[in-house]
């Protein structure tokens, strides 16, 4: 059976993880929409460049984590048991 870097089976710690792993998405994503908005709402020039980089790494690692987060859901279906009719 497939385990998580914790060590536990996928199918025992996997609605914990999921939820954590959404929450910092939507985390990731609401400062990556402050950042831009920053960027775009400063005067200086140095600023604005710097959120706006901030941005898009914060968008890069949302991708990254919604990445994780689907690849953990097709792992946990198909470590799901299937029932025969």
């Amino acid at each position: 059976m497939y385990t998580s870097e914790h060590s536990l089976p996928l199918n025992q710690c996997s609605n914990g993880m999921m939820r954590d792993m959404k929450a910092k998405l939507e985390k990731l994503r609401i400062d990556a929409a402050d950042c831009d908005l920053i960027s775009k709402l400063a005067t200086d020039h140095t600023k604005r460049e710097l959120f706006s980089r901030l941005s898009r790494r914060l968008l890069d690692m949302a991708a990254d984590v919604e990445a994780a987060i689907a690849g953990r859901a097709s792992e946990g279906e198909s470590s799901a048991p299937t029932s025969k009719p």
